[in-house]
């Protein structure tokens, strides 16, 4: 966990408004950036990438360079096996795709607790120092842990009040496309549908006490979804910021040598 005594997890955790950075390129630079620039949390995606769990111990290291930034994965599924996996790393949380029912939310919760609580397996690997902090590992585990997990189908709008009752479910997001697309209008977020469903899931969050946060690809997009009223933003993803940030210099240098 990051030294500092309010860390992201801990901000995100009371509601307060925090900042998350989106990392799709599993190289060290990206993450090291990641924290040079300040974001207290940093989201390592594993379900629409290549990435190994090779890849996710290197960018939880350079993170932890940082000093200041958490390491959230983004697990592809609810598998108990692979959430076991990630936690052996040294993760500081996990965000799971994907869930639309307070039966699989409860899931996460048992798959990441030790027993007798839950039936996360004990092991010696990177998060418990290789073994010679086991015992103070498995007491704080827990604790520490944040565990997110995703509304982005009608069926999980359906459910997310259940859901977001569960109890050691830390946090709600709202994934944008996914939902758009499951409500029949790939993209919109700014349809009825769409704002009435994530009216639905913040009321539903709001009355379990649990923060809720979205994907925001543009500034556009930061300053719609704070008037919509979500807790915390992740603010851009890699590959789309190099692709469109290197798109505009070329442009500018195209229309220049073309006049």
């Amino acid at each position: 966990m990051a030294s500092d005594p309010e860390t992201g997890i801990e901000r995100l955790r009371a509601g307060e408004p925090v900042a998350a950075n989106w990392i799709t390129m599993m190289h060290p630079a990206v993450a090291e950036i990641t924290a040079d620039i300040g974001y207290r949390l940093a989201f390592v995606d594993t379900e629409h990438t290549t990435a190994s769990l090779n890849d996710v111990e290197t960018m939880v290291r350079a993170l932890e360079t940082g000093g200041d930034t958490d390491a959230v994965v983004r697990v592809p599924s609810d598998d108990p096996t692979y959430l076991k996996r990630v936690l052996d790393v040294g993760v500081d949380g996990v965000m799971v795709p994907m869930i639309e029912t307070a039966a699989q939310a409860e899931g996460v919760v048992d798959a990441t607790r030790y027993p007798p609580v839950g039936s996360r397996g004990t092991g010696a690997a990177r998060a418990q120092s290789y073994g010679a902090d086991m015992a103070e590992y498995v007491d704080s585990a827990d604790e520490r842990l944040l565990r997110i997990v995703q509304i982005e189908t009608p069926r999980a709008v359906d459910n997310v009040t259940d859901i977001a009752t569960v109890e050691g479910i830390d946090a709600l997001f709202v994934g944008p496309v996914d939902l758009s697309t499951g409500l029949g209008d790939l993209g919109n977020t700014e349809s009825d549908a769409f704002v009435d469903a994530v009216e639905t899931v913040l009321d539903a969050a709001e009355a379990a006490g649990k923060p809720v946060g979205t994907l925001a690809t543009s500034e556009a997009d930061i300053e719609y979804y704070q008037e919509l009223g979500f807790d915390w933003q992740i603010v851009g993803v890699d590959v789309l910021l190099l692709r469109e940030r290197t798109n505009d210099v070329r442009t500018t240098y195209a229309d220049l040598v073309s006049e």
